[in-house]
């Protein structure tokens, strides 16, 4: 933009304006600097604000001196000069403010530093209920347990003791040490910690409603969460095994209470946290900033001093001639004269409130308030596979299905499962479908469809076999109707991972997007051009059943007549179908068997893909932070909270991440 203002002021300076008389810009300079002012303005909304570098602020100011050299020494009239100056004005008064919040963070307890003072603080509180033989405080005894979900009221004697700190950890730093910080014994009511919260009693002021109590006293959980997770996302040691041990017994015993209730306030604690966690990396003005001093300077003297500038500007404009100066302002600025009642006229116009509605109505769609997850089926898809990199950024348009509740408590009872058998005889870490194939005796039989050295294909076999299986073999009773719904909607979910996020896959990038490039070719081969783009999912499933009957009847003929078939190497849509026609006996007592074991298979999958310790995980999870957020996301918050880990699928995958 600087180039084409550079071009535009020279054209102008050698024609029009020359002949006019006038060294001033021209109107096509004049918008494109204006545009560029504005940009500047704007590019605020979208800056992430990290504390540990300045290279952004650095290039900031860069371009904020650039444009105040353009606008000082290149426009001449006082109206349009004082107009411009304005504008600069405030893009350095927003650059001020970066750098302010930027400095004040950096020196905050409460923001910069705050990640720090929470590990020193877990590991020493953890240390001193180790020293005075606390720890027990955390395991209810199993009557104890049995009952509290006898009578549905949970096992809150865990929360009310919950030391995880919600504010006031400033006031609790006595040194700087070489490991963090040293914690100091607060007094009592100096901190608040989830176990106050939870203590108030429902007579409580701050309480209206039984539902109201649970919800602010969940999200307390969940704003201290937040400031445990942001260890991972700035760079600190890892999570202890005592911390992890805390972790699990809040988490899996305090809040869920074997029910479905629970499992699903569970998920929105979670989902409240990474909520925290992106308006904190992605706010316009830090939340934890707010105080009567910071609104008192922020919102009131800035203004007041900004105004003062503004004003001050626009009279050395005019040369010290105060009438002068705001006459110019309206007589050299054709948009201020003319342009103002044009304006307020499109703007009460009914195609811009009808836009603005169109607007409204888009925004309300991709912001909800339930658990929602993408939908996305590789069978009934019609995008050429080469364009959805190019919208992988308009993934939003698909289709978005609520996380049943079901599946919730399903993934809550296999993580509280897992916890259960930790340190036992023949424990072994998560897997991608085994253990239940396992679990229902298939493993002989099924066991091939998961032992593949990549996540996305063993995604896809699973996903086209579960498509086709949903239109041949439909559930009829309410017990099937729900075990399909988890089955399907993961199905759709982990396919549109594959799609659209490999980067939170535990493949290597690049390998997810040869297997799935791989897969649709294959379709496309099998279907043809016209039946791949045209055709309904039925028509779709009919023709690639029949394909892949009449090609396991050749290559069965092969192998009688001792010739070597073509190689099963990601023929996904073949493995699919074989898979799929594996799994239609178990309907023969019924389609519920069927169903409960692609329900199994894709809870353990899902559960399986969402530990990380992996840097490229990482930076995946907090890109996608920015647009809303992804349900993997909020397992992988749960599973790194509970210190879950997960075994690697093959060596290669050791050799190139150590996070197995």
């Amino acid at each position: 933009m600087s180039y084409l203002f550079s071009e535009t002021k020279n054209a102008g300076a050698s024609s029009s304006a020359k002949r006019l008389g006038s060294a001033d810009l021209s109107l096509r300079a004049r918008i494109i600097l204006a545009w560029m002012l504005m940009v500047e303005l704007l590019r605020k909304k979208v800056d992430v604000i990290h504390m540990s570098s300045y290279s952004g602020i650095i290039q900031r100011a860069g371009r904020v001196i650039w444009l105040g050299n353009l606008v000082f020494f290149n426009i001449e009239n006082p109206g349009r000069k004082a107009v411009f100056s304005i504008l600069w004005i405030l893009c350095a008064t927003k650059l001020v403010q970066r750098i302010a919040f930027t400095e004040v963070g950096k020196r905050s307890y409460a923001h910069g530093k705050n990640a720090w003072l929470i590990s020193s603080y877990m590991v020493q509180m953890l240390q001193h209920n180790n020293n005075n033989d606390h720890q027990d405080h955390l395991h209810l005894h199993a009557d104890d347990v049995e009952q509290a979900a006898h009578l549905h009221v949970g096992n809150e004697e865990l929360l009310k003791r919950c030391k995880y700190i919600v504010m006031g950890e400033e006031k609790l730093v006595e040194a700087t040490t070489a490991d963090g910080y040293k914690i100091i014994n607060p007094p009592d009511g100096s901190v608040i910690t989830v176990g106050k919260v939870w203590e108030l009693g429902e007579d409580n002021k701050l309480f209206t409603y039984l539902h109201e109590k649970q919800h602010l006293k969940r999200l307390s959980l969940s704003f201290a969460l937040f400031k445990l997770l942001r260890q991972r996302f700035e760079h600190l040691p890892a999570m202890t095994d005592g911390e992890a041990h805390y972790n699990r017994d809040i988490i899996l015993r305090g809040i869920y209470n074997n029910d479905e209730r629970s499992a699903e306030a569970l998920f929105q604690v979670m989902n409240d946290e990474l909520a925290f966690l992106g308006e904190y990396y992605h706010s316009v003005v830090p939340v934890v900033l707010a105080s009567p001093i910071f609104l008192l300077v922020n919102y009131f003297l800035l203004h007041i001093v900004v105004i003062i500038l503004c004003l001050m500007t626009i009279i050395l404009c005019g040369n010290g001639d105060v009438r002068y100066a705001f006459t110019s302002i309206r007589t050299d600025n054709y948009t201020l004269e003319y342009g103002i009642a044009n304006i307020i006229t499109c703007l009460e116009s009914r195609i811009f409130s009808t836009s603005f509605h169109i607007i409204t109505w888009l925004r309300s769609k991709m912001i909800h308030n339930n658990l929602r997850f993408k939908q996305f089926s590789a069978l009934n898809h019609r995008c050429p596979v080469k364009l959805l990199p190019l919208f992988g950024r308009l993934s939003f348009v698909l289709k978005t299905e609520v996380v049943p509740n079901n599946l919730k408590q399903s993934i809550t009872e296999y993580l509280v499962e897992h916890e259960r058998r930790r340190g036992s005889a023949g424990y072994g870490h998560l897997t991608n479908g085994k253990s239940a194939l396992e679990r229902n005796n298939l493993s002989s039989r099924l066991l091939w469809a998961c032992n593949r050295d990549s996540v996305a294909e063993v995604i896809l076999t699973w996903h086209i076999a579960t498509t086709i299986l949903e239109v041949k073999c439909a559930p009829q009773t309410i017990e099937e109707v729900g075990l399909s719904r988890v089955a399907t909607r993961l199905s759709k979910y982990c396919a549109y991972l594959v799609a659209f996020h490999p980067d939170l896959l535990p493949d290597y990038q690049e390998k997810a997007e040869l297997v799935f490039q791989d897969m649709t070719e294959e379709l496309k081969g099998m279907l043809g051009s016209r039946e791949y783009y045209l055709s309904s999912l039925r028509v779709r499933v009919d023709k690639i059943l029949e394909i892949t009957q009449v090609e396991e009847a050749r290559d069965e003929t092969r192998n009688q007549v001792g010739t070597t078939g073509q190689s099963d190497e990601y023929k996904v849509v073949m493995n699919a179908t074989k898979l799929c026609r594996s799994l239609m006996p178990e309907s023969n007592n019924g389609l519920e068997i069927m169903w409960k074991v692609l329900a199994d298979v894709w809870t353990e999958l899902i559960v399986f893909m969402a530990p990380s310790n992996n840097e490229e995980r990482l930076k995946g999870h907090e890109e996608v932070l920015i647009q809303g957020g992804e349900f993997i996301t909020v397992l992988w918050a749960l599973t790194t909270h509970i210190g879950i880990s997960r075994s690697s699928l093959s060596k290669s995958v050791i050799d190139g991440h150590p996070e197995a």
